[in-house]
């Protein structure tokens, strides 16, 4: 047996999807009307949702942060394990793309959870901290510009209580944090970004080689 976490070829991927993935009707027709598009890549694995949705449900989260929220599947999937009072505070700029998600929230019946912010996220995270919701908030998910991650990591440190949950989404970047012929500006500041959680005792944390790599900060 392996002492490394395997690589998935294209056919034990499709076993993992057949044997292992659970996913909501709506949730695989909007990943399915998401892979049409030229930046499909921006939208999280099918198995990452299950995941992140499995978490949510064991720490009993009921308010939640997303950061970057582009078609909507992230947001579906989160907002279906919260309960029916829940609230995901969901921040992003471009309302083109959310309004792909808006719809498929609304047939879904998790539109009322889900609270739209169009304005830069640190904008949206700012006017909470100046609210004093501090420590309101059970988990965050940050799937956004990489040069802003250390910020917006700061702000939802300030937001999710002890016991919450803060996700990085596209920590191992398909291979190209370790490349060290890769020194474009995303790329580096993810790597800034994983040392800064790697070195922050308020947490503890796996890195999971699932998808694109998510990172799991438990906030003591």
């Amino acid at each position: 047996m392996s002492q490394r976490s395997i690589g998935l070829t294209p056919a034990l991927h499709d076993y993992l999807c057949t044997n292992g993935l659970r996913e909501s009707a709506l949730a695989a027709a909007l990943r399915a009307e998401t892979r049409q598009r030229s930046d499909a890549n921006m939208q999280i694995a099918p198995e990452q949702g299950q995941l992140m949705a499995l978490l949510l449900r064991l720490i009993g989260a009921r308010r939640g942060i997303e950061i970057g929220v582009y078609t909507g599947y992230s947001a579906l999937c989160m907002a279906e394990a919260l309960p029916r009072d829940g609230h995901l505070l969901a921040c992003d700029i471009n309302s083109d793309t959310t309004a792909i998600g808006q719809t498929y929230w609304a047939r879904a019946g998790v539109a009322d959870i889900v609270d739209l912010r169009i304005a830069p996220a640190l904008e949206t995270l700012d006017a909470e901290v100046r609210a004093g919701h501090l420590a309101s908030y059970d988990f965050a998910f940050i799937d956004a510009d990489k040069m802003g991650t250390i910020d917006y990591y700061e702000r939802c440190m300030a937001l999710v209580r002890p016991g919450g949950l803060i996700m990085l989404d596209n920590t191992l970047w398909d291979g190209r944090v370790a490349d060290d012929n890769c020194d474009d500006e995303s790329t580096e500041a993810i790597r800034a970004a994983n040392r800064h959680i790697a070195a922050d005792d308020r947490v503890d944390i796996a890195m999971v080689p699932i998808a694109d790599g998510l990172t799991l900060a438990y906030r003591r």
